[in-house]
């Protein structure tokens, strides 16, 4: 069968966790640089997922050797006067604040934090943020881009990539590094290890993020929301218009002006506990209700877009929010693969529908032209269509 976005045929899945090799590495968010077949999460002969391998590791490192690291990294960096000696980009959501919380309260750092804005606030998303701000006692550096600009690289990402998030991503991934430059801060700390979500083989032995997610060379072949710069100017976006959203040229982690370090390799990295450390210092509030589409109340939900994002990686990959953290419960060691199985079956593939109207005026759509893009990106190995509605193929099993 006909498979998109260069998938393989045959769906898998891990024995471990609840992903599939559906599930797309994470790589450059600038679209259609590369060749178009994508890379797809690594599996073991084993039938484990490289996602699975990474996590089951940590009960293996030598943390307090790690934490010794990191120490040495700081002092590296450490300011005597008082001025900023790190960046932590982030939106007041359970990570960011860990990361910022514990750098400066225990390891005596001084972070900026940086945060490029949400498309759409929700309540407890601008709530969650305040109380960072408020109560995080690190300064924060709030960027939002253009709006116009914004909506519509948004509104062409979706319509042509159906990843109504990439010019977000793009933003948050390469704006702090740019950040750091103009300020002269050269030391910035992310959060987990994206092998932590599945990447290729061995990406999680530094703690340094790799270039390809935070640099790179900007070309003529270079795309944002699916558009070259060309096709850009034609919608009414310039050149100066997305620079905000580009990334720096490698050159300059090269020469060490920055460096980038996953502070995850140093402090083991447990999502649920930053959670629980986040409410602790800084009053960080979970959803009301669970979110649409999973079963969690406090993971992405800051941007009324979170949603949307996760159900186009459905629609696309078959592959949706619930699959993603209930993978990363089971990794975790918080639930069994029978009882995420049954969370998948249940809450997966869920539409978003508490902030529908809100957000096909924002990206200036209608319902039917809304669902006609949607549904053109649905690959016929995955999906059959039936009578009344789409069915996947293969379910999780």
């Amino acid at each position: 069968m006909y498979t998109k976005e260069g998938l393989p045929s045959k769906v898998i899945f891990c024995k471990k966790c609840v992903t599939s090799n559906q599930r797309v590495a994470p790589s450059v968010t600038i679209e259609d640089i590369r060749d178009s077949k994508k890379d797809t999460v690594y599996f073991h002969t084993d039938g484990i997922c490289e996602a699975c391998r990474v996590v089951g590791k940590k009960n293996n490192i030598d943390w307090e050797a790690r934490e010794l690291e990191l120490i040495k990294l700081l002092d590296t960096h450490r300011s005597k006067t008082g001025n900023y000696d790190c960046i932590v980009p982030g939106s007041g959501g359970k990570d960011s604040v860990f990361a910022s919380h514990i750098l400066k309260h225990k390891y005596g750092m001084n972070p900026l934090t940086i945060t490029w804005s949400p498309h759409i606030y929700t309540e407890i998303g601008w709530q969650n943020f305040q109380s960072w701000v408020d109560l995080g006692n690190c300064d924060n550096y709030l960027f939002t881009p253009n709006g116009r600009v914004n909506r519509k690289l948004t509104s062409l990402a979706f319509s042509k990539l159906l990843h109504p998030f990439q010019p977000f991503t793009m933003g948050q991934r390469y704006f702090p590094s740019r950040m750091a430059k103009q300020l002269n801060i050269p030391l910035v700390f992310y959060g987990e290890n994206a092998a932590e979500y599945g990447t290729v083989e061995g990406e999680d032995a530094s703690s340094l993020v790799p270039l390809k997610y935070i640099s790179g060379g900007i070309t003529e072949k270079t795309r944002i929301a699916g558009c070259t710069f060309k096709e850009l100017e034609n919608h009414g976006i310039s050149a100066d218009d997305i620079k905000p959203y580009l990334p720096l040229n490698t050159d300059d982690f090269e020469r060490g002006n920055i460096e980038a370090h996953y502070l995850g390799h140093f402090l083991k990295w447990v999502p649920q506990e930053c959670y629980y450390y986040a409410v602790e210092h800084t009053n960080f509030c979970p959803n009301p209700e669970r979110s649409e589409g999973t079963f969690s109340k406090y993971n992405s939900i800051d941007d009324k877009l979170d949603g949307f994002h996760y159900w186009c990686g459905y629609i696309k990959f078959g592959i949706g929010r619930c699959t993603h953290e209930a993978s990363q419960e089971i990794r975790n060691g918080h639930i069994e693969r029978e009882e995420a199985i049954g969370l998948v079956r249940r809450f997966d593939g869920e539409f978003p529908k508490k902030h529908y109207d809100e957000i096909l005026q924002y990206i200036d759509l209608d319902h039917n032209t809304f669902m006609g893009i949607a549904d053109s990106f649905r690959s016929e190995h995955l999906w059959e269509k039936t009578k009344s509605s789409w069915k996947l193929r293969h379910p999780v099993c």
